[in-house]
């Protein structure tokens, strides 16, 4: 049976997640290294994770399993959940996928370490409608792609 992890920490698109989880049944856990104000319901578990670097990221990449759905923005834990086989998608929308992860991890270690020499100031773009009705759309694909694997 497919279970929806969210790595709650930083995700703006709680709310979404939860009523595309819901509609397709599916168990929703919650993830994260503190107790936060989340989405109420039958479907819902909030997991709160000892403080630590990783912490949460290494409950979700522990458990995830092909026919899971993961929401993430952390590359590292996309690359760990992609290569256990569950199907993972961003804040934004876009999914991570096998044969782009590794590009996604580079980039994601340039742009650090440009940020620590002082080349790039920013973070990158701030999060928008558009990428929040991108996200519900991608996760409702993705969530019928899910419930076919773990048939």
């Amino acid at each position: 049976m497919t279970v929806l992890y969210i790595d709650a920490d930083a995700c703006p698109v709680k709310d979404e997640a939860v009523r595309v989880g819901e509609r397709h049944n599916v168990e929703i856990k919650f993830v994260s290294n503190s107790w936060m104000r989340l989405p109420e319901g039958d479907l819902i578990e909030r997991v709160v994770v000892p403080e630590g670097p990783d912490e949460a990221d290494n409950w979700i990449a522990e458990r995830a399993v092909a026919g899971d759905v993961v929401v993430t923005a952390d590359v590292p834990l996309a690359a760990r959940c992609v290569k256990a086989g569950a199907l993972v998608i961003g804040p934004t929308g876009k999914p991570f996928r096998e044969d782009a992860i590794g590009m996604r991890l580079a980039m994601r270690d340039l742009n650090t370490h440009l940020r620590e020499i002082g080349e790039i100031r920013e973070s990158g773009p701030g999060f928008t409608k558009a990428d929040r009705s991108r996200f519900l759309n991608q996760l409702e694909t993705i969530m019928r792609a899910a419930k076919r694997i773990s048939r």
